[in-house]
């Protein structure tokens, strides 16, 4: 490796970057699950909100085991979270903002699984087996959840 230092300062300000990401995503779940009305999305939506828990927990020890210090912007996260507002003020029917809620959480998703996927990869050739751990394990987590906003969306599309 080139410059060992650089590469672990690069993993330390993805994980600040995650962390922040985390709490940004945090403050919008209660309303997001509230403003959704069909039971399985509020079901799969209430899912990820304790699962979420669980990856700030990780993030949290991969920040230990890095020395991360310190919180960096987010504009992925807060450019989703803005996505999600603009559906919920936007006057649609149940069925179309249920599915307009899938849509921006599918997006969030999908940053999801690039961070943790990335950190992880990044984790494993810096030789940080705890984060390597919690960082593939939150992305794996995050194709799950993925493929679930996928079939509720696919239920809601068919009538069901």
């Amino acid at each position: 490796m080139e410059n060992k230092q650089q590469f672990t300062q690069l993993i330390k300000e993805g994980l600040s970057a995650i962390k922040t990401g985390s709490e940004i995503a945090a403050k919008s779940s209660d309303i997001i699950i509230n403003a959704a009305t069909n039971p399985k999305l509020k079901e799969a939506l209430q899912k990820n909100k304790e699962t979420a828990k669980i990856w700030v927990e990780r993030t949290d020890r991969a920040i230990q085991e890095t020395g991360a210090i310190g919180q960096i912007d987010n504009p992925v996260v807060d450019g989703i979270g803005k996505v999600h507002q603009n559906i919920l003020n936007s006057g649609l029917d149940d069925y179309s903002r249920d599915l307009g809620i899938i849509n921006a959480g599918q997006l969030a998703l999908h940053y999801w699984i690039a961070a943790f996927g990335t950190m992880a990869n990044y984790a494993k050739q810096a030789g940080l087996d705890e984060t390597y751990k919690a960082m593939k394990d939150c992305a794996d987590e995050s194709v799950v959840a993925d493929e679930e906003h996928t079939k509720v969306a696919e239920q809601i599309l068919g009538g069901n």
